[in-house]
């Protein structure tokens, strides 16, 4: 584990501002493209944070678990006036899927990184707020007091809406590939091997000038309401973002809010997806792995009766809401740990899916599917980084993927990514696609 900067024993300071503003997203237009951001629009969260007052990177599953628990314990920061109650974070990030790679576009990211950033603005009420950190030090408080100033002396009043115009994308993916590993799927799911597995791919996308990611953010954010909208930026400046459906778990204290999201369907088709027994079945696989891993970890949990549907711009999902009180001491690094993967992202039985896809799938997702977000003292919101792309500068890594049960066809399969990957395409062309 590589830390770049103490994460324990009391050595930060910060402090907290109000902005006379609505968005952080518009703080763009005067502190550059943000080193985080995190949106949900429904639940009017909305943060982003620019710079990195330190940096933590953890090289394994068992070393970010270790990391996870660190940034969520007991609080190191030593507040100048009052401490903010709904900081989301203040440290964001991610990991990998799993450890196998290969992809060196994913070398900056690592196998997992989290920052603390300079500045933090976020959503509070009917405005924001600003938050500066600074390692604990002589002249600390005189940082964070300029850095408050600064910020709240030229942020933006308005609301930050995508300005470049669209542009025309070259897209590159290979259909005999993907559907040739789908009947291999299939055929090891009919020969028993499996219950249920899921293959992702890549969309090489090249854009005609370099991509404005402020504006692929905003886009996001307003043609997908439902999701949540993200940026981690690496240190090589590429970026990994996008706007998922998906939480894999979100914590205060002791309580416990996840979901099972399995079972795809286009909108025109929404109105049979209920009755559809290959999504039931894709579906209920994903119910009962979260509900055996939390059974160790909760003092009672508790899941809805039966599947809603989840209505989004290009797909509608199954959907089944799951709650659960927490045993003392579980907290973001344990739910991580017994959660990730599940059968949504990896399939059935864990274990033999995920050898499968070692074997088979050909591609190294990198954090695609991982968990990504937020975490902070005794609250944390990690989100399954799915309909996400890589970035930096004219080119783009769109990652998509399908859950392949009894049943599956690879041409329907391959309709699924399609239909999937609209959103992300959508945003990094600026128009329709």
């Amino acid at each position: 584990m590589t830390t770049l900067g103490p994460v324990e024993g009391g050595r930060w300071v910060a402090g907290v501002r109000p902005l006379a503003a609505v968005d952080p997203l518009a703080g763009a237009e005067v502190l550059g493209e943000p080193s985080v951001y995190w949106e949900r629009p429904l639940a009017r969260e909305a943060v982003a944070g620019w710079g990195e007052a330190s940096a933590v990177e953890a090289g394994s599953a068992t070393q970010a678990q270790a990391v996870l628990k660190a940034i969520s314990a007991p609080d190191a920061v030593r507040w100048l006036g009052e401490v903010p109650s709904a900081l989301p974070g203040p440290w964001f990030g991610g990991m990998r899927f799993s450890a196998v790679g290969g992809d060196e576009g994913w070398v900056p990211f690592g196998f997992g990184r989290w920052t603390l950033p300079e500045v933090v603005v976020w959503r509070e009420g009917t405005g924001l707020l600003a938050a500066a950190f600074a390692h604990e030090g002589p002249g600390a408080e005189d940082v964070v007091r300029s850095r408050l100033a600064r910020v709240g002396a030229a942020f933006p009043a308005g609301y930050r809406h995508a300005l470049g115009g669209p542009q025309t994308l070259k897209l590159t993916a290979s259909r005999p590939d993907f559907e040739g590993r789908v009947v291999r799927a299939v055929e090891t799911i009919n020969a028993g091997g499996l219950q249920k597995v899921v293959m992702a791919r890549a969309v090489e996308v090249e854009g005609e000038r370099a991509f404005d990611r402020v504006d692929v953010l905003a886009r996001l954010r307003e043609q997908n309401p439902r999701c949540a909208t993200f940026l981690f930026r690496a240190p090589d400046g590429t970026a990994f973002l996008g706007a998922t459906p998906e939480t894999l778990c979100r914590v205060e204290g002791r309580r416990l809010e996840t979901e099972a999201l399995a079972g795809s369907a286009s909108p025109a088709q929404a109105g049979s997806l209920e009755a559809s027994d290959k999504d039931r079945r894709e579906h209920e696989a994903v119910v009962r792995y979260i509900l055996k891993a939390l059974k160790p970890l909760a003092e009672c949990v508790d899941a809805d009766a039966e599947p809603a549907l989840l209505p989004l711009k290009n797909v509608v999902h199954l959907r089944t809401g799951i709650r659960a009180e927490l045993r003392e001491g579980v907290g973001v690094a344990e739910l991580v740990a017994a959660l990730h993967p599940t059968p949504a992202v990896g399939g059935a039985p864990r274990e033999h899916a995920l050898e499968f896809l070692i074997e088979h799938e050909a591609l190294d997702r990198g954090w695609y599917a991982g968990p990504v977000g937020w975490v902070g003292l005794g609250r944390a919101h990690q989100m399954v980084a799915l309909r996400s792309a890589r970035v930096k500068d004219s080119r783009a890594r769109l990652f998509v993927g399908a859950g392949i049960v009894a049943g599956s066809s690879a041409e329907s399969e391959w309709r699924e990514t399609e239909m999937k990957s609209l959103a992300m395409l959508r945003a990094l062309g600026g128009g329709h696609v």
